[in-house]
């Protein structure tokens, strides 16, 4: 025997909104002081390990080691959930075009590309402010999307 579903959920609907460029520089700022947390426990070790200073910038192996730690945090997030902490206090979701969880292609070229946005003064984020479906450079790219989860009744 299956029970009737209940008024107030079944009168629920979702849907999906892009993300604006207020919201999403909210969840960069969040993300920043985990990727900030997670990138000094990766320089603690790497001083216990080496015993030496290194400077990111200046030493390629452990500029490209922090760069590792980055990437692989918001990857590991994207492909697991497609939202990074900052995402989930934000109610943000990361999909691909067709609504599925991210690749690691796609994990690549949105990194990458994310650096090239920030790096042209910030143009490629500011593009989502022109586009149709509020998207970065990096989304185009990517081949992916940032949306907000919208339940109404």
């Amino acid at each position: 025997m299956s029970h009737p579903k209940s008024p107030v959920l079944s009168d629920r609907t979702k849907t999906l909104q892009p993300c604006g460029l207020t919201r999403r520089l909210l969840v960069m700022l969040y993300d920043l002081v985990v990727v900030i947390g997670l990138l000094m426990l990766a320089a603690g070790l790497a001083i216990i390990l080496q015993a030496g200073n290194q400077v990111a910038g200046k030493d390629l192996l452990y500029t490209l080691y922090l760069l590792a730690i980055w990437f692989l945090y918001l990857s590991w997030c994207w492909r697991n959930g497609g939202m990074t902490l900052g995402m989930r206090a934000w109610q943000v979701q990361l999909m691909t075009d067709q609504g599925i969880r991210l690749g690691w292609l796609h994990c690549v070229i949105r990194f990458f590309g994310s650096w090239i946005s920030a790096a042209s003064l910030g143009a490629g984020f500011a593009w989502c402010l022109w586009d149709d479906d509020k998207k970065t450079w990096h989304d185009h790219w990517s081949k992916s999307r940032l949306v907000r989860q919208i339940v109404s009744e």
